[in-house]
C-alpha cells in the first residue's frame, strides 16, 4: 500500500496518551513527521522517542494546553519553525470535569471545559488553517464525541462544547476550502485511560448500546485518522464520521 503521508507533517494535540498516542504512531507508520502536543511535555518526549525508534520519522514534542490561545501560537510557530509546513492538524485534546449538579457547575469548570474542547480547536484551526489555505492544500480532523449528539446529564458542558466543535468543522471547511479539507471524527466509548474512572457495569451498559457488542480500543481509530488526513478523503469535508460501533 505504502506510505500515503509521505513527506507530510501531521500535528496531533492530546498527542501523547489514548486515542491522540495511536494517531501520532498510525501517521507516523504512513510517512508522517510529527508534532506530539500535549500538556506534559515528558510524556510528549517519550513517544517521540518510541516514534523515532519504531518508524524512522522525525517527531517534534511540544508542551501545550490548547486553551490557552498564547501556547497555540508557540504550537504553531514551532511547528512551521522546525518543519516549514503542517499538512495535517488533528485537534484530540479534549476533557471533561465532574460535577455533582449543574448548579454547582463553576464559572472556571465551564470555561476550563470550552477552553480546551472548543476555543484551543478554533484558535488552532484559525492559525493552522490560514496557512494551510495559502500553501494549496491541508487537512484538518478534529475529534468529537457521541455526547455533542447524546448528552449525558453528567457531561452537559463538554456535549455542549462538542456538539460546538462539530459546528466548528463546517463553517472551517467552507471558509478554508477548496484547498483545506475539514472534518470530524465522533468517537463513542473507547477503552482509555479515562475508561478506568468509569463506575461499575458502565462498560457493559455502553457496549450493550452498540451495534457491535463492544466499545472502542484505541487501535480503532487509526484507520479513521489516516482515511482523513490522507487524499484517500479527497472528495470529504465538512464531514463527521461515527466512530462508535453503531451506537444508539
Amino acid at each position: 500500500m505504502g506510505k500515503p503521508l509521505s513527506g507530510k507533517v501531521s500535528v496531533v494535540t492530546g498527542g501523547s496518551r489514548g486515542l491522540g498516542r495511536e494517531m501520532v504512531l498510525a501517521l507516523a507508520e504512513a510517512g508522517s513527521e510529527v508534532v506530539i502536543a500535549s500538556r506534559k511535555l515528558a510524556a510528549c518526549e517519550e513517544l517521540a522517542a518510541d516514534v523515532r525508534a519504531e518508524t524512522g520519522q522525525r517527531a517534534l514534542p511540544v508542551a501545550c494546553n490548547v486553551g490557552d490561545w498564547a501556547q497555540c501560537e508557540v504550537l504553531v510557530d514551532a511547528a512551521y519553525g522546525e518543519f516549514g509546513t503542517v499538512d495535517v492538524l488533528i485537534n484530540n485534546a479534549g476533557m471533561s470535569l465532574l460535577y455533582p449538579s449543574l448548579d454547582q457547575v463553576s464559572e472556571a469548570m465551564f470555561d476550563k471545559v470550552i477552553a480546551t474542547n472548543l476555543k484551543g480547536p478554533f484558535r488552532l484551526s484559525a492559525l493552522v488553517g490560514a496557512r494551510m489555505a495559502a500553501a494549496g492544500s491541508g487537512s484538518i480532523v478534529n475529534i468529537s464525541s457521541i455526547e455533542a449528539a447524546h448528552p449525558e446529564p453528567l457531561a452537559v458542558p463538554y456535549a455542549a462544547a462538542k456538539a460546538g466543535l462539530e459546528a466548528l468543522t463546517v463553517g472551517l471547511a467552507h471558509t478554508y476550502g477548496p484547498a483545506v479539507r475539514v472534518n470530524t471524527i465522533r468517537c463513542g466509548a473507547f477503552d482509555t485511560d479515562i475508561a478506568k474512572a468509569w463506575p461499575e457495569g458502565l462498560r457493559a451498559e455502553l457496549a450493550r448500546h452498540t451495534a457491535l457488542g463492544r466499545i472502542g480500543v484505541p487501535a480503532d481509530i487509526a484507520g479513521a485518522a489516516l482515511f482523513l488526513a490522507s487524499d484517500a478523503s479527497a472528495y470529504v469535508t465538512g464531514a463527521t464520521l461515527a466512530l462508535d460501533g453503531g451506537f444508539r
